[in-house]
């Protein structure tokens, strides 16, 4: 699949392409959510750290998508952890063209994808049923 060529930016001002961001020789897990999303914030991103730390396999990005005119600042993103830190690389994206791309439902959604940038799996929601399809996604990777 060939993603588009949208512009992230990370919380340290810095550019990036979704497609250098793919790991070859990785899971990827793309997590879409918004800041103002109880279920992302309280759990999805959570979920995402939880689980980038139990499975070595996995590269994870993690996309902020804007919906509204007023563009969200790295304050607003940070605001939603304890020490104002995140420890995990946040990007953002100004007008949802990746989530669009991706034919995304709602925040959060979740993208598994291979490292030929093949989607495997895509997820919507936060609750039990979506954490547990997600798990059984990753442990079928990690049989084969």
């Amino acid at each position: 699949m060939k993603i588009p060529n949208i512009s992230l930016t990370n919380l340290s001002g810095n550019k990036h392409i979704l497609s250098d961001l793919i790991k070859s020789d990785k899971l990827n897990l793309i997590l879409f959510y918004n800041s103002n999303c109880l279920g992302c914030t309280g759990r999805a991103i959570p979920l995402a750290y939880n689980l980038l730390k139990q499975h070595s396999f996995i590269a994870l990005s993690v996309i902020h998508s804007n919906f509204g005119k007023k563009l969200v600042t790295q304050e607003e993103i940070l605001s939603i952890f304890t020490e104002q830190y995140s420890p995990i690389e946040i990007y953002k994206e100004d007008h949802h063209k990746l989530y669009d791309f991706f034919n995304c439902e709602g925040t959060p959604h979740w993208i598994l994808m291979n490292g030929k940038s093949d989607i495997l799996y895509s997820f919507f929601g936060s609750q039990d049923g979506t954490q547990m399809k997600l798990q059984y996604a990753i442990d079928e990777y990690s049989l084969n």
